[in-house]
């Protein structure tokens, strides 16, 4: 029996969010259904070490629009949504953390945007006041270096909260690379978009599973997917260097031929070494990133595997979500 496509497929990355899986499913039903649409949701199960997947499990069981995926392993959240992606049937895609930092009842303002003909309808953040403030200070610090050298320009605020089009969705899953960059990807592709300001709640359960080393790795992934300059700026650092031997160049032939030779001074010889090595390295050290980018392409492995899929009944149907007992 051919199964509809839904209005909305909602894609939702989980990883080690057992406890507020519940809590989402009993505001998004009722969301999607306030909202006016058929919809599915896919829950994506990045190897979680919890029991993320037995309560996706149960809600799949309780919930017939409900489906979940499960990877081998942790493969992170970025290609998490790519799989959701892959798997979604809806005319339009909606992403989403598992958190309850994005508040379902705002998909309701991003339908309304999506019939009005936007194709890429995005959640704005009013504040970052839920994020630490180092975070905070790096996160901005990143956007604007992205905003002055990168190739693409991200509206303020905008995050993996959003509903795509059926053609943007399509767009965006036409791009299989690894080292995933979404936020970039969004801009990218393009296509008819507007903000949706909300209010980005507190975590209802947990911590954020985005450490500082994270962070840095991610914003790694942004800038060198959508910006050549950390290549760039080594020719401009050499021929700086340059520049400033061939002064000092000049400088000692003209003092030697005025006053002599003077005795070689070993603390200096040995600083102007160490210096020049050092930027040698980290010169290395970028290219080398570049390289390592080229050569997990080219392997041609799969963004993911998927050990276990859980649901697929009927979209339409629909169930009773029973709140879990912890007693």
């Amino acid at each position: 029996m051919t199964i509809r496509s839904p209005d909305i497929s909602v894609v939702i990355p989980v990883f080690n969010e057992a406890d507020n899986l519940r809590p989402l499913a009993a505001r998004l039903v009722p969301a999607l259904e306030g909202a006016g649409v058929t919809f599915e949701a896919i829950f994506v199960d990045d190897g979680s070490h919890d029991e993320s997947l037995d309560e996706l499990r149960a809600l799949c069981a309780a919930e017939p629009r409900f489906r979940a995926l499960s990877f081998s392993r942790n493969f992170g959240k970025e290609v998490a949504i790519a799989a959701g992606l892959d798997h979604a049937r809806g005319r339009a895609a909606v992403i989403m953390d598992s958190d309850l930092q994005h508040p379902p009842e705002v998909i309701a303002q991003f339908v309304e945007k999506w019939r009005e003909g936007y194709k890429n309808v995005y959640g704005q953040r009013a504040d970052r006041a839920t994020d630490p403030k180092m975070r905070t200070v790096f996160t901005e610090l990143f956007y604007h270096v992205l905003e002055k050298f990168g190739d693409v320009s991200l509206p303020s605020g905008a995050g993996d909260f959003r509903l795509l089009d059926r053609q943007a969705v399509d767009a965006l899953l036409s791009m299989r690379e690894r080292a995933r960059f979404n936020k970039g990807l969004y801009a990218w592709i393009g296509f008819k978009s507007i903000g949706v300001p909300f209010e980005v709640e507190s975590r209802a359960s947990g911590q954020s599973k985005f450490n500082f080393a994270r962070l840095v790795r991610f914003a790694l992934d942004g800038l060198m997917s959508f910006s050549s300059i950390p290549l760039k700026v080594w020719t401009w650092v050499g021929l700086a260097i340059s520049g400033f031997a061939l002064t000092m160049a000049a400088y000692y032939f003209v003092r030697t031929m005025l006053f002599g030779v003077d005795t070689p001074g070993f603390p200096s010889l040995i600083v102007s070494i160490a210096f020049f090595s050092g930027v040698q390295l980290i010169s290395l050290g970028v290219l080398g990133e570049y390289i390592a980018r080229i050569f997990n392409e080219v392997k041609g492995r799969p963004l993911y595997l998927v050990a276990e899929e859980v649901g697929g009944g009927e979209t339409g149907a629909s169930g009773t979500i029973e709140p879990r007992d912890d007693g």
